[in-house]
């Protein structure tokens, strides 16, 4: 979050449309406005203001007084009373300023009556001349009072500059009015006037460096067409940047749907023929017909554009960046979403942060104003030269309900490094004014920071609004790291989770993170209403002493058949045997033997008819059986599961000290068959040494789940919650006998 921005306010007679700082002097601001033509008693107006305290002929920030009970206050210094007669000031612009005295120019309209007599000097330029310095006496801080103002404020001329409109009504009015920077060498200066209101629109740049508005110094004039204007307008010097020769400038302007730009120098003939950089297609033949209009547009760099855009039907606004090639072909190579609250903009104003023209770090500070009378602030980090890759807007704060109407104007003071280098410099600061159609103008303070923070005295640094950010390899890198540990985090809170409700192998150990009592809350077995587990289980044999020995049908049916085989076998050579030897014992023998053979010969009879009879009944004995045993083993495991959870409810419903049944669960070590049964204390049984489930080691705990969940009686997903209080065994040939009881 964005540190408070200090900010002062002011409220005027009349309803404000431009303003601009001295590119100087930070200090002063110039602003205007005014009810127009007509009698409604609102004047129109240009005033200066100070956001400035000066003590001991010092220019000390407002901010950083030394007297720190005064208030952060702008107070105004010089105003020019316009006629009543003629318009409003629509726009304005600082030309020139010295150590005394600052050049505006601006549009206000003549008259209607001028205007119906086919005259209207609608070009304007003034001199304004700065107030006497404050003196307070620095020792007892006594305000030495201000000396009267006798500096000169004077309207240097006037022009005509626009094509006289022939249309019946005349609205047309100055609706840009932009200049470039002087430039160093030989001083010249580019301005662009655009029209509004016009029915054929018009841009016309001239030469800024005269003492008035004359004719002649009109260096193009750019005719746009039926219906179309200028959205906005801007220029840069290209001498001072790229050696292009003396009073060479780009210019750039954008219409609702088109951007242009060429370059020009002083004095060019014939005209210079714009070319079309970028342009918002068409939509589709079944699409809306509505399209983005473009609102403003500024120069970054010879070949690199900030426009602002806004969307259809007020559903937002954003920023785009255009690089523009040598030929000034222009394509879009980043764009940045406002804010949700910014349903359209309405004023757009640039800095640079840079401590050269030329230097490849360079930070931009951009604000931007909405409709709703919010101004965000964004950064972006930008070389001066081509080719400009990884751009990015950064948001640095909003400002929101800056005025109580509409916003008019933006206007972002122009950053002059401090000679000083290092840590004996003083603190900087860039101001942001901004007024508003409810006659309010509003001036926002932000400081900078050196960049690097810690330079030596030897370096001079660079002067940023926020530091620039990580690139974005680092950042793409540090959201990898940011979320494998999110998701680690989550897996190991899951993990746990599932440990103490029993639903999977303990490898943390967290049951032993909580209390019992908060631990038999959590560890809820997940039995369904049926009784039945939600995870399957395997087919498994079961014995116990309260339920059905089940055993295989298929293997009791094997078992029976090679037993009848054996026997016939045993019967057939009995008799064979029997038959050899007839003939050679003695007589006294054979009566005996045949007797005793034809006993054997009648069982083996016997036996052949009755597995005869079970090989004719088998298939249906067997799936009779196979119908009956798998159910009644499903019934095993849902009463065992039922007979488990029973018993977990009635412990918790017994006191802690009452004498409660104890529920025993025995492993036949012969037939690996399970048997369980309830018991009254200290009868679980004799014969093997039985142990309680939270008695029994990690090992043998983990034996006992595996045993019980191959035999369907428990699942994972149950919990060991249900296993509290059941003590486990060993009794050699129990189940064996009760299975062999039960066939007998």
């Amino acid at each position: 979050m964005s540190p408070p921005v200090a900010s002062a306010k002011l409220t005027l007679s009349y309803p404000l449309y431009a303003s601009d700082f001295d590119p100087q002097n930070s200090s002063f601001l110039l602003v205007g406005g005014g009810g127009g033509e007509g009698r409604t008693g609102v004047g129109n107006k240009i005033v200066m203001f100070a956001d400035q305290s000066f003590v001991g002929y010092q220019l000390i920030p407002y901010q950083t007084l030394i007297n720190s009970s005064r208030k952060q206050t702008i107070a105004e210094v010089v105003d020019i009373d316009l006629s009543k007669n003629e318009d409003s000031v629509t726009s304005l612009a600082i030309a020139s300023s010295t150590a005394s005295s600052v050049t505006a120019f601006a549009g206000i309209n003549s008259s209607q009556e001028d205007q119906d007599a086919g005259r209207n000097d609608h070009l304007r330029s003034f001199l304004l001349e700065y107030p006497p310095i404050k003196r307070e006496d620095a020792e007892e801080g006594r305000d030495m009072g201000t000396p009267t103002y006798k500096g000169q404020t004077a309207a240097l001329g006037r022009a005509s500059l626009f094509t006289t409109s022939t249309a019946a009504k005349r609205e047309t009015y100055q609706r840009v009015t932009r200049l470039s920077r002087p430039c160093k060498i030989n001083g010249g200066q580019l301005g662009a006037i655009a029209t509004g209101l016009a029915p054929e629109g018009e841009i016309v740049l001239f030469d800024a460096k005269t003492n008035g508005p004359m004719g002649p110094w009109v260096e193009a004039r750019l005719p746009l067409g039926q219906g179309v204007e200028a959205a906005d307008v801007d220029i840069i010097g290209l001498n001072d940047i790229d050696g292009s020769p003396p009073g060479t400038f780009a210019v750039a302007y954008c219409t609702d749907y088109e951007v242009h730009a060429f370059s020009m120098t002083l004095k060019q003939k014939p005209n210079p023929e714009p070319h079309f950089s970028y342009g918002e297609p068409h939509p589709d033949v079944f699409a809306s017909k509505t399209r983005p209009k473009f609102r403003s547009l500024r120069f970054i760099t010879p070949h690199l554009l900030l426009l602002s855009q806004n969307r259809p039907n007020r559903q937002g606004a954003d920023l785009l960046l255009l690089e523009l090639s040598s030929s000034y072909q222009g394509k879009v190579i980043c764009r940045k979403s406002l804010h949700r609250g910014i349903n359209a903009a309405t004023a757009l104003s640039v800095t640079h942060l840079a401590s050269s023209q030329t230097s490849q770090s360079n930070q931009l500070v951009v604000a931007v104003a909405g409709q709703d009378t919010s101004i965000e602030i964004l950064t972006l980090e930008y070389a001066y030269s081509p080719p400009y890759k990884s751009l990015k807007f950064r948001s640095h704060t909003i400002l929101r309900s800056v005025h109580p109407q509409q916003i008019t104007s933006l206007s972002l003071s122009t950053f002059l490094p401090p000679v000083a280098a290092g840590p004996s410099a003083p603190p900087q600061y860039i101001k942001l004014a901004s007024t508003s159609i409810a006659s309010t103008v509003v001036v926002h303070t932000f400081p900078l920071i050196p960049f690097p923070p810690h330079s030596s005295k030897s370096t001079k640094p660079r002067y940023v609004l926020n530091s620039p950010g990580r690139s974005d390899a680092a950042t793409m890198g540090l959201s990898i790291i940011v979320s494998a540990f999110a998701i680690a985090l989550g897996a190991f809170f899951l993990q746990a989770f599932t440990e103490i409700r029993g639903a999977s192998p303990e490898y943390l150990g967290a049951k032993g993170w909580l209390s019992q009592r908060v631990h038999d809350y959590i560890a809820i077995p997940y039995i369904l209403e049926n009784g039945t587990s939600i995870a399957p289980s395997t087919a498994a044999t079961c014995s116990f002493s309260e339920s059905v020995s089940v055993s295989s049908s298929s293997s009791i049916f094997d078992q029976i058949t090679d037993t009848l085989a054996e026997v016939t076998s045993s019967a057939s050579d009995t008799a064979t045997a029997a038959k050899e030897i007839l003939y050679d014992t003695p007589e006294e023998a054979r009566a005996a033997v045949s007797s005793a053979l034809d006993a054997a010969s009648s069982a083996a009879a016997e036996l052949n008819a009755a597995s005869e009879a079970y090989s004719v009944t088998a298939s249906s004995t067997i799936s009779s059986l196979t119908s009956s045993v798998a159910p009644r083993a499903s019934a095993a495991s849902h009463h065992v599961r039922d007979l488990l959870s029973r018993h977990f409810k009635y412990r918790q419903q017994q006191p802690p000290d009452s004498e409660m049944h104890n529920m025993v669960i025995h492993d036949d070590g012969e037939s690996g068959k399970l048997k369980a049964g309830f018991h009254r204390p200290g009868k679980e049984g004799s014969s093997s040494e039985v142990t309680e489930f939270e008695n029994l080691s990690r090992k043998e705990k983990e034996i006992w789940k595996q045993r019980l969940e191959e035999a369907g009686v428990w699942a994972v997903d149950e919990g060991e919650a249900v296993l509290k209080g059941v003590f486990f065994g060993s009794v050699a040939g129990a189940v064996g006998a009760a299975v062999r009881g039960a066939m007998g």
